[in-house]
């Protein structure tokens, strides 16, 4: 089987397919439109960052596409509910940079509180503004964070490392770390704290969740970071809290809009302000971080494509299943319909076929079979294939 990665994954994810018997052919870029889908014709899987867009007609173009692997956190570059149509499961690794986007929180927390940012430029370009003025510790300040999930909380225990306060809020009940506090509503988050971080996924929800409207009921002087998703704040509203100060300093790591690739130019309501961080979407940008999820989805990938595993898809049913040695595995993707399970153990029943094991696990549009079955019986495969219910059936060893 081959495999395509795009946007200069780690070559550790290369190096672990390769071993596991794959042909792999890395790209250090992106693409798009009729070029990716043409470029795709030729692979059994695709590995992507966040810049590659998996659109509908990506995908309704590329349902020959046995699995696709995101190599980062987020899987909104993905029309998942069109993946899940073409019985294609996506893969990402939700876990592997959280540790590197907590560190880079942390790192700006502190640089806000001491204007560091704007004191480097001006010593770069020889001034020497040495004060005190507008420059405090973090220690016994309250830290308040929006989103307490794997990078939220692992912030927060950084956080009291440094002798922060924190409060988080949460859509959902969480269980505290160390001394945090979970508060119930969002604005009694943001009057409360002197630094405010959000920690969010790409939502219905948190689009333009903060605006005008709620920036407002930050603390004045407070300050804001934002390495989570940029659709989840209004950049034109932060721009005028910033100019009114109203807003102290913020730290921003992602947009509405970014370039597709390095080479092109970068514009932002954002640029000028003084105490204002703008990084380029590095909050998982680490050495470390991209080996990690190199790893993790190169492991995820292989696991499927050899034995059918999909335990870590983000909107496929997980199925986790023992490997047997003498028998055939054969995997099938069928819509999620009454008298599937029935069809296909009549053919199996008609063939005369000793099922060794059976594994089936359903979402509301999809069911996913693993069945090992006794060698030399490749006929269950063509068969069940051919049923109108199938979406995808594949010998898988």
């Amino acid at each position: 089987m081959k495999i395509l990665l795009l946007e200069n994954i780690h070559p550790v994810a290369k190096e672990t397919l390769e071993k596991a018997g794959f042909e792999v052919d890395l790209h250090n870029k992106s693409y798009e439109g009729q070029e990716l889908v043409d470029l795709a014709k030729g692979f059994d899987a695709l590995g992507i960052r966040s810049k590659t867009q998996l659109t509908q007609d990506f995908l309704k173009a590329s349902s020959h596409l046995s699995a696709i692997g995101c190599f980062c956190i987020g899987t909104n570059q993905v029309q998942l509910e069109s993946s899940v149509q073409q019985g294609v499961p996506v893969f990402n690794a939700p876990y592997s940079n959280t540790r590197s986007v907590a560190e880079l929180v942390m790192c700006e927390i502190i640089a806000l509180s001491r204007g560091l940012c704007d004191l480097s430029m001006q010593v770069h370009q020889g001034a020497w503004q040495k004060s005190a003025q507008g420059s405090f510790e973090v220690r016994n300040k309250t830290l308040g964070i929006v989103g307490y999930g794997h990078i939220g909380s692992q912030v927060s225990i950084l956080a009291e490392a440094f002798g922060l306060k924190v409060i988080y809020y949460d859509i959902i009940k969480k269980l505290p770390l160390g001394n945090s506090r979970q508060v119930d509503f969002l604005d009694e988050l943001l009057e409360e704290s002197d630094f405010v971080t959000l920690h969010v996924p790409a939502t219905d929800e948190t689009t333009n969740m903060m605006t005008k409207k709620k920036l407002s009921k930050m603390k004045k002087g407070a300050c804001l970071i934002n390495a989570s998703r940029g659709s989840v704040v209004n950049i034109d509203d932060l721009a005028t809290l910033l100019k009114e100060k109203h807003i102290a300093g913020a730290a921003i790591d992602v947009y509405p809009s970014e370039p597709k690739s390095n080479s092109v130019g970068f514009q932002s309501e954002l640029q000028g302000y003084k105490n204002v961080i703008l990084t380029p979407h590095i909050g998982g940008s680490t050495q470390e971080a991209q080996y990690a999820i190199g790893m993790e989805v190169a492991g995820a990938l292989t696991q499927f494509l050899q034995t059918g595993q999909t335990v870590g898809a983000v909107e496929f049913p997980n199925v986790q299943a023992p490997v047997r040695d003498g028998s055939h595995r054969l995997m099938n993707v069928h819509k999620n319909v009454p008298g599937v399970l029935s069809e296909i153990n009549s053919i199996v029943s008609e063939l005369g076929v000793n099922i060794q094991g059976q594994h089936l696990s359903t979402n509301n549009q999809i069911g996913y079979l693993l069945m090992d079955i006794e060698k030399g019986h490749e006929e269950v495969v063509q068969r069940m294939g051919k049923l109108d219910t199938s979406i995808k059936t594949r010998l898988l060893y």
